[in-house]
């Protein structure tokens, strides 16, 4: 059963992802509720997060899917991942769970990025933003692009490619290294972007008093984390609860036409009537999940511009 399903979605993306040169995408969503999993696949691994419940526990068909990627994929065990992926709390999702240090090649619209499938919950490459990376890749020429909470910086190379000057802003200096390999692998030269180590929230009150910040962005990329709580911030972050300080605070950096996009991955999030009232938003979350996506509530994104 669950390798026919697996089969079934799999014909369908095979010929878009090839035509796309989309090397990593989703195979299958918990589509049978017998089999909570999610299966992703990059290039020739395959990773299985097993998101079953303890009511799950006696059934265990982890193995019945695990045999059916194999089966499927015509794969090695070695190169099926698994992952057990729970509701995890500010920065817990980049917290190590190995020590194998390997990253492998995967492109996405014919560029590449660099992904580690098997130290981290997340692999370094947001499926879920896909479409919104390929609208920054067609269409940044000579734009100066903002990237806040840049994680691996994927969005800042799709911009660079098009042509932008980015700026890159992230709290881990681990995840700007590899924000850096991603743009020596494009072949984009580093000193000609800005990488910059820092807690977003801490330096976009600082940044508002810097007359090269305000007032200069053509395009702004805002996906703060759920929830935060990290030793280094002075207090915790919700991004329901803080949107409206959040946003406020960053619109300041656009130029008067610029557009900040607005991304986050609260399942039940709800737009401030406040920032309705002060901004034009335009929900775009239906144009910018994938093809290979069922939970259309994967993540929430809007279009925010100043009013005229």
């Amino acid at each position: 059963m669950i390798q026919n399903r697996i089969e079934k979605n799999n014909k369908k993306l095979q010929a878009w992802a090839e035509k796309n040169q989309i090397e990593a995408y989703r195979v299958y969503d918990r589509d049978i509720p017998e089999y909570p999993f999610i299966l992703d696949r990059y290039k020739d691994f395959f990773v299985i997060y097993d998101k079953s419940q303890k009511i799950d526990e006696e059934k265990n068909h982890l193995p019945l899917m695990i045999e059916a990627t194999k089966n499927y994929f015509k794969t090695s065990e070695h190169k099926i991942i698994i992952k057990r992926r729970q509701k995890q709390k500010g920065l817990e999702q980049y917290q190590k769970l190995a020590e194998k240090n390997e990253k492998v090649v995967v492109k996405e619209n014919g560029v590449p990025f660099l992904v580690n499938l098997w130290d981290y919950l997340d692999t370094g490459l947001f499926l879920d933003h896909r479409p919104l990376r390929y609208q920054f890749l067609k269409k940044s020429k000579g734009e100066k692009f903002l990237n806040l909470f840049c994680y691996t910086a994927t969005v800042s190379v799709m911009a660079a490619l098009s042509g932008a000057s980015t700026v890159s802003i992230d709290m881990s200096k681990k995840y700007l290294e590899w924000a850096k390999e991603n743009f020596a692998l494009n072949k984009l030269p580093v000193k000609d972007h800005i990488f910059l180590e820092e807690d977003v929230l801490q330096f976009i009150e600082q940044a508002t008093q810097w007359p090269d910040f305000v007032g200069t962005f053509d395009k702004i990329f805002l996906d703060p984390p759920t929830f935060s709580n990290s030793k280094s911030m002075k207090t915790d972050f919700d991004v329901e609860r803080d949107q409206e300080i959040l946003v406020t605070q960053v619109m300041k950096f656009l130029k008067p036409d610029g557009i900040l996009y607005f991304s986050n991955n609260k399942r039940d999030f709800k737009l401030s009537t406040d920032l309705k009232t002060l901004y034009r938003i335009k929900d775009i979350t239906a144009q910018t999940i994938p093809v290979d996506f069922h939970d259309h509530k994967i993540h929430h994104c809007f279009e925010i511009r100043n009013k005229a």
